[in-house]
């Protein structure tokens, strides 16, 4: 008797690794209890909508009469979207930043070794989270800037041309810098370097190149923001210009290579380097 309870005593007690769909459970519920997640998806959406109701109200050049052309600067203005990447960008950063900061993520590994698997469900909750932001956005962008310019009788639906590219660009421009901002916080996992580096890299870098030459044409296309922009333009170029105008499937390369690789160096790094 003495043995049998000695050997139940030093026999290990291992608990059944942890599936996948449990730890993507584990990392949304980390996401809503956050009491900054609704606040700031709510202020987020308010601001980028709020942005379309103001660009469409000072268009000037709409007119007042049947127009067939649809105006993506005023459905998408740039002001509206750029906050929507500053925002996808550093919330997707602070997902892990502030696990390392605060030392969770030490935890984190001591319970699921997979450190990959664990980066991956951070980048799932994320993806979806900011999918569901981003269609929002861009939905109620359009239906706005439309119901205005419906009374200028310059309103078009989402079956004119170009108008669901522009919708689906603009919608899946949150979730692409989420995971973007997301592998940046693995590589660098300090705050400010890494709102910096999101900052300069998903807003900032774009401006500083033209498409009047060739080579700066080609670093401006391979950035986030100069893809969206392409894809919600409804119009090519005149043959008679002198700039380098980007692709449309080769901005929809832009938007699918970013966040894989972004997430691919944040698995690869994350496996190969200590907490």
């Amino acid at each position: 008797m003495t043995t049998l309870t000695s050997a139940l005593r030093t026999t290990p007690v291992t608990a059944p690794p942890a599936r996948f769909r449990d730890l993507i459970a584990s990392e949304w519920i980390k996401m809503r209890s956050l009491r900054s997640t609704p606040w700031t998806i709510a202020l987020t959406l308010l601001f980028v909508i709020g942005s379309t109701v103001v660009a469409t109200q000072a268009d000037k050049a709409a007119p007042s009469g049947p127009d067939d052309l649809f105006r993506p600067h005023d459905a998408y203005p740039p002001a509206g979207y750029w906050t929507l990447i500053l925002v996808a960008g550093t919330v997707g950063a602070l997902t892990v930043v502030s696990e390392y900061n605060s030392g969770l993520i030490r935890t984190t590994t001591v319970a699921v070794p997979a450190r990959g698997s664990v980066v991956l469900a951070k980048a799932a909750v994320i993806a979806a989270l900011w999918t569901a932001v981003g269609t929002a956005a861009s939905t109620g962008s359009f239906l706005v800037s439309q119901a205005i310019l419906a009374g200028r009788l310059a309103g078009v639906p989402i079956t004119h041309p170009g108008v669901f590219r522009a919708l689906v660009a603009s919608a899946l421009l949150a979730p692409v810098c989420a995971l973007v901002g997301l592998g940046l916080g693995v590589l660098l996992r300090h705050a400010a370097a890494t709102m910096v580096t999101s900052v300069f890299t998903l807003v900032m870098l774009p401006p500083m190149f033209s498409e009047g030459s060739r080579w700066s044409a080609d670093i401006k296309h391979v950035l986030v923001s100069a893809a969206w922009n392409r894809l919600i333009q409804t119009w090519e170029p005149e043959p008679g210009s002198l700039g380098y105008t980007a692709t449309v499937p080769g901005s929809w390369i832009v938007y699918m290579l970013w966040p894989l690789i972004a997430i691919a160096l944040a698995v690869l790094v994350v496996r190969r380097r200590d907490v």
